[in-house]
């Protein structure tokens, strides 16, 4: 899968969604990652032959089980999307439970140490842990969201690319059988090629969907992600519960169909290695 280099800032505010307080800020990327410019023409390259074409495209919304008036309207999308779930908030068995039970992807979005020493939420993975402690705490986090099949990283740009951190992840998830996708906060991670060589089914996002809160940059985005899974035959991209992604994406699905792209669940774009 060819990868763009898609970054988000150090930190993003969230929107704020009412009756809801967030215990985390959505996902980000360092600074130090180079950053994706907008298209000047987004409609280019989005024409293919829906009869011939195999592109396959896996959205992933982040950060979810903090603001389930707008998650559960991407569980009521009709096309397939992947719901990655924060342990210990307040909405985290309700939304699992729900996008489960709708047919969506359920993933763990595992809270790890970051560059910038902003604080990824409870359940976080530190580079000063000890092997013993990061096991014990994966065991946790997965425990609050035992539907999970796969995991991918929360902010993780400093223990993403720390190869003793990802190595006692990669070895509960083996045991579990879980898939891994590397959010690729860092471009110096080593999580996607760890998990590989443990033969854990392993992806890594490609796109960015809202570095802005803005439904045309997210119209965007999601044009050069299926450019991508049009030039490459899949493409990963990651978002978050924010009004502007979900109807950006609502709108883009007649456009991915008269291009032939099929939407699919991250799990159906992990490769054994």
């Amino acid at each position: 899968m060819a990868t763009v280099a898609t970054a988000a800032p150090e930190r993003s505010t969230p929107v704020p969604q009412p009756k809801a307080t967030p215990r985390t800020t959505p996902s980000a990327t360092p600074s130090g990652a180079p950053t994706q410019q907008p298209t000047e023409h987004p409609e280019a390259g989005m024409t293919a032959n829906p009869a011939t074409s195999r592109a396959r495209l896996a959205i992933i919304i982040d950060d979810c089980g903090q603001w389930l008036n707008v998650e559960r309207g991407f569980i009521a999308l009709p096309v397939p999307v992947t719901l990655s779930v924060l342990p210990d908030v307040h909405g985290t068995k309700i939304i699992a439970d729900e996008a489960e039970a709708a047919g969506k992807g359920v993933m763990l979005h595992l809270p790890m140490e970051t560059l910038s020493g902003l604080y990824p939420g409870p359940g976080e993975i530190t580079t000063k842990m000890t092997d013993a402690k990061i096991e014990s705490t994966l065991r946790a986090d997965l425990a609050q969201v035992p539907l999970a099949q796969g995991v991918n990283n929360h902010e993780g740009s400093k223990a993403t690319a720390d190869p003793r951190v990802m190595h006692d992840v990669a070895e509960i998830l083996a045991k579990r059988n879980l898939f891994f996708v590397d959010s690729r906060t860092n471009g110096k991670s080593v999580a996607a090629e760890t998990t590989k060589a443990l033969g854990i089914p392993t992806a890594s996002r490609d796109v960015f969907l809202d570095n802005h809160a803005n439904e045309a940059y997210t119209i965007g985005q999601l044009r050069a992600a299926g450019r991508i899974a049009l030039d490459h035959g899949s493409a990963i991209a990651i978002g978050h519960p924010r009004a502007t992604t979900l109807a950006a994406i609502k709108s883009m699905l007649p456009e991915f169909a008269r291009a032939g792209i099929t939407l699919v669940l991250v799990r159906d774009l992990t490769a054994n290695p």
